[in-house]
């Protein structure tokens, strides 16, 4: 490596004496470099003509090999340099479905509009996923659904760094028309009769729901609809379909005007958090802080969310 460096300075100053200089090596060091290289390639690089090193053919191939490379080497130094002073680079970045797709492109939007040399990788997925990305080095973090079901908290907390970034309430919902219809008086009995909107076929959000209103759970529940998509539900709940659950801050606008009826019999939320999640012992970049204190700080502006201190 050291030689083909000291061969792609040569040919582009057609001189060792530059090439020295540029590399803060003696002219004698850059001379043993080529020697060695020619010897080892069993070819002759330059012809010397009046102080100059002329390549060979054999030169002029190699160079055609190596430049583009050693161009990318270069700059790559440089951006590293760079990057220590001000955000620049790839930011590789996960999130969950819904959440990544109703909030990050305002964010990074933003973000980029002020860090003009920051681009970003976005994956969207559940939570086991995530957390594999960030295991393997796919992704710099994420965040990530920290749910019981999804989370063994004692073997994760030793692998990651799991910093809380925001409580969500998951709440049952459906339309006024609906609410009115079916669920008025809230009676257990009532409710595990209704027809339910579901995201996938997990029933764990409605059982659990269940168990902190009533202390009890169905056996079974009507699925009329299963969707891998909030806003998929959220569009079922308001054309009168049934009940779903889904996230409050995502259905804001519908519950201040009343399209959307929550279904809650006690004062008691289900709730979940959003974590930031990355290896404990990684040294986050400065491109990688920066992001995460404007996203913290960003995301408070927007549906009324209270990020966690």
């Amino acid at each position: 490596m050291n030689r083909l460096k000291v061969f792609y300075h040569i040919f582009n100053e057609q001189s060792s004496t530059a090439a020295a200089k540029i590399l803060n090596i003696t002219q004698s060091g850059v001379s043993q470099h080529l020697k060695k290289l020619e010897d080892e390639l069993q070819t002759r690089l330059f012809t010397r003509v009046n102080r100059r090193l002329v390549p060979t053919t054999a030169g002029c191939e190699l160079y055609e090999i190596v430049k583009s490379f050693m161009v990318s080497l270069e700059n790559g130094v440089k951006h590293f340099d760079k990057s220590k002073d001000t955000p620049s680079g790839l930011l590789r970045i996960g999130a969950p479905s819904e959440f990544g797709t109703t909030y990050f492109p305002t964010i990074l939007a933003a973000f980029s509009r002020e860090y003009e040399e920051v681009s970003f990788q976005l994956e969207l997925a559940d939570p086991q996923t995530l957390f594999k990305m960030v295991s393997t080095g796919d992704l710099g973090f994420a965040y990530i659904d920290i749910l019981p079901i999804f989370l063994d908290t004692a073997d994760r907390m030793k692998t990651y760094r799991i910093e809380p970034l925001l409580d969500e309430e998951f709440i049952l919902a459906c339309s006024k028309e609906y609410y009115e219809e079916n669920v008025a008086d809230g009676k257990y009995e009532k409710l595990t009769q209704l027809s339910f909107i579901s995201y996938r076929t997990d029933l764990a959000l409605f059982r659990s729901w269940f168990n902190l209103h009533y202390g009890s759970e169905p056996a079974a529940l009507k699925l009329i609809l299963v969707a891998d998509s909030a806003r998929t539900i959220i569009s079922a709940i308001e054309e009168g379909m049934g009940a779903g659950i889904i996230v409050s801050h995502l259905v804001s606008e519908q519950l201040e005007t009343g399209s959307i009826v929550q279904i809650r019999p006690t004062k008691k939320k289900l709730t979940n958090t959003i974590a930031c999640v990355g290896l404990k012992n990684k040294e986050l970049s400065l491109t990688e802080r920066c992001f995460q204190d404007y996203f913290r700080e960003k995301l408070t502006n927007l549906n009324g969310l209270k990020c966690l201190k």
